[in-house]
């Protein structure tokens, strides 16, 4: 959902669970919020998703950010959109500028980031002139000349880079100018020692705009930090090569998470597959007794497995049926059928699992479960299902 009030927020977007653990998501200068496109199917499955637009790019406007403004005036933008959405401690990425934005918050705020991950960015953009004569190019021109090379810069030859290139020519020119002069008084050199957040450092190993010798400086002066150079790509890596960068930024972010974001991530899929109020029923009836059993289930059942990116939900609602069919659970059956309409199957396609579980698990089983199944798509409205004996 986009979402731009006119009270002096950044454009941004949301997806994923309401409940989920917070990601912000900055992009690269010259585009917009779509930059990530590739990465949020995965990324929502279980996190609230916060992509935001640079000031004079997409629907930011770009007076948020006067003419010789800062990376830090950028940064405080970021700030005040978390705040105005209750978000207090967030895991932030960011390609570039954005990275270098979530670079300066991890040292001047520490205490909001979580996790941050810098994708094809850098500690120092080059040297300042360069900033500033591109400034002074699209305040005369627009952006028009940089949208005609940007494919180069962002992709490797014989990439199509598509309509990430319409970001860069509808930008406005004195938001993109003011974003170039926040870039040339950018220098976390000397301050990179500073950020105590989990970090991981992506880099394109074809980017010629901040090359691999970049992530190299960030990964060797973020304590800790780790770096993944991904082959075949070039500064808009996430883009050209989505697969590896979409692996790496989750495993980044799975393996910093604590339990309380376990928690809430997995709380975010149960009501989600199984529906609010069949959770709220069972959080209702939770005691003193079986509260540590809740919590187990939902941080591991429901917060490391059914989040993975691995398989979609459907075919977990598959999987989970077959199980239940074989061991005979049919409460929990039942509870999945139900779930297993949420996550998108069609009674028919039940009906073919439970007749593959009849082979695998035996007749006997798999009369049970139909008699369940039919049972529960009467109640849920979806009519008969034909089997059983």
């Amino acid at each position: 959902m986009p979402s731009h009030d006119g009270t002096g927020v950044l454009n941004h977007r949301l997806d994923g669970p309401a409940s989920g653990p917070p990601v912000l998501l900055g992009p690269s200068l010259g585009t917009s919020l779509a930059v990530w496109e590739p990465q949020v199917p995965a990324l929502a499955r279980a996190r609230r998703v916060v992509r935001w637009d640079l000031p004079g790019h997409g629907g930011s406007p770009a007076a948020l950010l006067p003419a010789g403004s800062t990376i830090a005036d950028l940064g405080r933008l970021v700030l005040d959109l978390a705040d105005s959405l209750g978000v207090g401690r967030f895991a932030y990425a960011g390609i570039s500028l954005g990275g270098a934005v979530g670079a300066w918050l991890a040292v001047h705020h520490p205490d909001r980031i979580s996790s941050l991950v810098m994708v094809c960015s850098s500690a120092r953009f080059g040297e300042p002139e360069g900033w500033h004569e591109r400034a002074a190019l699209v305040r005369a021109k627009g952006t028009g000349p940089l949208a005609d090379t940007a494919p180069a810069r962002w992709f490797t030859p014989g990439f199509v880079a598509g309509s990430l290139v319409d970001d860069i020519r509808a930008a406005d020119p004195e938001g993109y100018a003011a974003c170039c002069e926040a870039l040339a008084g950018y220098d976390l050199r000397d301050a990179l020692d500073r950020i105590t957040a989990p970090t991981l450092v992506i880099a394109g190993r074809e980017d010629q705009a901040t090359p691999p010798a970049h992530a190299r400086e960030l990964a060797d002066g973020i304590p800790g930090a780790g770096l993944v150079e991904v082959p075949g790509a070039a500064h808009l890596a996430g883009v050209e090569r989505p697969a590896p960068v979409t692996s790496a930024l989750l495993g980044h972010l799975a393996a910093g998470s604590d339990d309380g974001s376990r928690h809430a991530a997995g709380m975010a899929v149960r009501r989600a597959v199984l529906g609010d109020a069949h959770v709220d029923r069972a959080v209702a009836r939770t005691t003193g007794f079986t509260a540590p059993f809740q919590d187990f289930i939902t941080r591991y059942a429901w917060g490391e497995i059914w989040t993975r990116p691995g398989l979609d939900r459907k075919t977990r609602s598959c999987i989970t049926l077959t199980a239940l069919v074989a061991h005979g659970h049919h409460d929990e059956l039942a509870m999945h059928v139900r779930a297993a309409l949420r996550n998108g199957l069609t009674p028919e396609e039940i009906g073919e699992v439970l007749l593959q579980a009849a082979v695998y698990c035996g007749v006997p089983a798999a009369n049970s479960a139909f008699a369940i199944a039919d049972r529960v798509l009467r109640e849920e409205g979806e009519g008969p299902l034909n089997g059983g004996r």
